[in-house]
């Protein structure tokens, strides 16, 4: 009896310690790359997009920190979701009402962007893979990117400008994807 009641307060100090590190954990990577929540409209349609802004940090982000060629999950901490109210057309492409993920496979000269139906808890895998799973994919287009004169320190999406589109910049690069209604 006295070794099972051991075991017990053994089990309960145990799960105290992981559930207290882990939200100590996830309030200092939040600090580092806050969480943002915007909304846009277009048309008659409400967009959020709720995401994590990394900063630039002095290093070189895109073909280092975010290399060329691989599904980046566009952002830092939880995949980035793509909510819409209406039905929407994004890079020419039908897009039903819904919230989606947010993916990207940078390139030196454009990037790919991705829409997936699956929500994802974090994003990356342990090992820093990208959770994404193509099969869900929903949008994919391919876009140029613009250079910037000066650099972005902390990542940026946003929806706008003319035409309307879903811009993402950070470092010196950005991206548009044309939005309609």
């Amino acid at each position: 009896m006295k070794i099972l009641k051991g075991l017990l307060i053994g089990a309960a100090i145990l799960a105290l310690i992981g559930y207290f590190g882990f939200n100590y954990m996830k309030s200092q990577t939040k600090k580092a790359s806050p969480e943002e929540v915007a909304t846009y409209q277009v048309g008659d349609a409400e967009i959020t997009i709720d995401y994590s802004r990394p900063s630039k940090k002095g290093r070189v982000i895109f073909g280092e920190l975010v290399p060329y060629g691989k599904v980046w999950r566009t952002g830092a901490n939880e995949a980035t979701t793509f909510t819409t109210t209406k039905d929407l057309k994004v890079g020419g492409l039908p897009l039903a009402a819904g919230t989606y993920t947010l993916w990207t496979i940078p390139q030196a000269g454009s990037w790919t962007v991705i829409l997936n139906s699956k929500t994802y808890p974090w994003g990356v895998n342990y090992d820093g893979i990208a959770q994404r799973d193509p099969t869900a994919d929903v949008v994919t287009v391919e876009v140029p990117i613009q250079e910037l004169p000066e650099a972005v320190e902390l990542f940026t999406i946003t929806v706008g400008g003319e035409p309307t589109a879903l811009a993402m910049a950070w470092d010196q690069v950005k991206v548009r994807v044309p939005v309609t209604r």
